[in-house]
């Protein structure tokens, strides 16, 4: 289990537990697959904030949540701002 304060972007498969701050409105974008809805959720912990890429079903199970534990996750940079980003592998689990 990491800290965000300890996230960098070469960060593999993320372990941690943060609290939601906020859910950013979800937009559509299109992809290799087709068009797929993306929102921006911002998570922290004691330590800081960072940015969450949500898609599809993980915007409403992440909207409603206090708390989440993911798992497997992966950090990219963008726009100067480091974020948390979810693979098929990873795992997202509601807390609170």
């Amino acid at each position: 289990m990491v800290k965000i304060s300890e996230i960098t972007v070469d960060s593999k498969d993320v372990e941690l537990e943060a609290s939601v701050v906020e859910v950013g409105e979800p937009r559509t974008v299109n992809t290799r697959f087709g068009p797929k809805n993306v929102a921006t959720a911002i998570i922290e912990d004691d330590t800081g904030r960072i940015n969450l890429s949500l898609w599809e079903d993980q915007i409403q199970t992440v909207s409603s949540a206090k708390k989440v534990k993911i798992a497997g996750a992966y950090v990219t940079e963008w726009s100067n701002n480091l974020q948390v980003n979810l693979s098929k592998q990873s795992t997202l689990d509601v807390v609170e």
